[in-house]
């Protein structure tokens, strides 16, 4: 059996090969009704703008079937249609390749050079649980997810700030947010001597308040770096207070001293390090001008500063039909109600004190806050909606619909346990046994889609079927096949902070 990691980027890359010099022409096709006929389409308009009368030579057809090389999926047939020229892969053979080595497709792939240190900046994470809005919310959400996903591919990754708020631990906990405590506050010796020799003329300065030390013209460090850099045009001045060189001090020793790493030299030649780590921050749109002054002040306060600061701003929260405002503990608190209203009405009788039930329902309701938060893109609006029946296990676009797919895989595969110790089914044959042609299903991906189509394909397909060994063949199979499922659904959960639920 051939070996290797196919790939939809690579076998892509191969298809346009094929076909000659000229822009990219195939794409993977992903609609269901297609997916019974063809796996990738060269589309017609694309093909006559390429050949002109659209008629693809014989000899790239030929070529186009015999592809091959690494990560290339094997092509079973290849022929004109209307909508253009379609392409079918020997899917048993890809079925083999892939779910006979789940694990090589789960785990993210290494990358080929070691990339720069990673330090996420969340500044809501300085506040209180109460104060805490929906909008910064999302940046924690964001922040936190964007640490799993790095970490997963290897990246070495640094959280700031540690949190201080005695209350914060807790709520990030309930959350599964996973960040640093309070350690000890970094020095601020060295910044403030610098900040001082920066402040303006004294005339300028006036009666300054209590920890206000003066301000700091950052005119010219924005013109230097230029509008396509991205900061605001009307950064001018930023008033320098004592809480503001404590947050340049912590973000300065957690670049500056990497953990596993030596204590750096007092003779550190300048900007030595400033390219090794790249720092960004995760802020909510509320916080966009006051983080861009944090950045420039930094650079122009310490010059071994990290060269590369990135900004990743989220969009503003709206919620549909709620007056006032909602922090971001009632949200919890709101999601967490419903949660447990929609497991009485299910299950006939109140669960909530039911300390089976308290894990699954704090992880339900994690998961619909998780979905709801992470679901559009971070800079663009989200509006929510916080109906009850948004959380309902039969819609198709929330965590509590993910999390109750998961747990259908757990009782598929618990009964399969149960009822081959009963002697009803035979052990689970070795996968290279397997025949995989008996599967005539698409394969799917990312986690709302992939429920979708899990739970499409289990209300169809009868998975565990009468014992009867003839049909155990075709039984194994869909079960590999489900169990390839799960593995996808469990890491992805994963980069979420959720574990997988066994009931729901």
């Amino acid at each position: 059996m051939a070996t290797g990691r196919l790939g939809v980027g690579e076998t892509l890359g191969a298809l346009n090969t094929a076909l000659g010099p000229g822009d990219p022409v195939w794409f993977k096709e992903t609609r269901a009704r297609h997916l019974r006929a063809r796996d990738f389409l060269a589309p017609r308009p694309a093909l006559q703008a390429r050949f002109g009368d659209g008629q693809v030579p014989e000899r790239v057809v030929r070529a186009v079937v015999g592809l091959q090389g690494p990560g290339v999926a094997p092509v079973l047939r290849c022929a004109p249609t209307p909508a253009g020229l379609a392409l079918q892969l020997q899917r048993p053979a890809v079925f083999e390749r892939v779910l006979g080595a789940v694990a090589a497709y789960v785990a993210p792939a290494a990358p080929a050079a070691p990339g720069p240190r990673v330090l996420l900046h969340c500044p809501a994470l300085r506040s209180a649980p109460g104060a805490l809005r929906l909008s910064q919310l999302r940046a924690v959400l964001v922040a936190d997810h964007l640490a799993r996903t790095l970490r997963a591919h290897g990246e070495s990754v640094r959280l700031v700030p540690a949190v201080r708020d005695p209350h914060m631990p807790n709520f990030l906990q309930q959350l599964r947010v996973d960040w640093p405590a309070a350690s000890e506050r970094a020095a601020t010796e060295a910044l403030r001597n610098r900040a001082l020799a920066e402040l303006s003329p004294a005339q300028e300065r006036g009666a300054l308040p209590r920890g206000v030390l003066g301000t700091v013209c950052l005119k010219e460090l924005v013109q230097e770096r230029g509008r396509a850099a991205g900061y605001d045009p009307n950064l001018d001045k930023c008033l320098v207070t004592e809480d503001l060189l404590s947050v340049l001090a912590e973000l300065q020793e957690a670049a500056r001293c990497w953990p596993g790493d030596s204590p750096p030299s007092l003779a550190a030649v300048p900007d030595a390090n400033a390219d090794r780590c790249m720092v960004v921050h995760v802020v909510s749109c509320e916080e966009e001008f006051q983080q861009q002054k944090v950045d420039l002040l930094w650079r122009k306060l310490d010059h071994q500063a990290p060269l590369t600061q990135k900004h990743l701003v989220c969009g503003p929260v709206k919620v549909a039909g709620a007056p006032g405002t909602l922090t971001a503990p009632e949200y919890y608190e709101l999601r967490h109600a419903q949660v447990c209203k929609a497991s009485a009405v299910k299950h006939g009788r109140d669960l909530a004190q039911d300390p089976a039930w308290t894990e699954v329902f704090s992880v339900l309701s994690v998961a619909t806050i998780k979905f709801e938060m992470l679901s559009t893109a971070p800079h663009g609006q989200l509006l929510l909606a916080l109906a009850d029946d948004s959380i309902s296990t039969k819609g198709t676009k929330s965590g509590t619909f993910v999390m109750y797919n998961c747990a259908r895989l757990a009782t598929l595969f618990e009964g399969y346990r149960h009822s081959m110790e009963q002697g009803l089914y035979p052990t689970f044959p070795p996968v290279s046994s397997l025949n995989f042609s008996l599967l005539q299903d698409e394969m799917c991906k990312f986690l709302v889609q992939l429920s979708m189509d899990f739970s499409s394909y289990y209300n169809r397909i009868h998975i565990l079927g009468a014992p009867r060994p003839h049909l155990f063949g075709q039984m194994f199979a869909r079960l590999q096949l489900l169990r390839a499922v799960r593995e996808v659904l469990h890491t992805g959960l994963a980069t979420l902070g959720l574990p997988p639920l066994d009931h729901i």
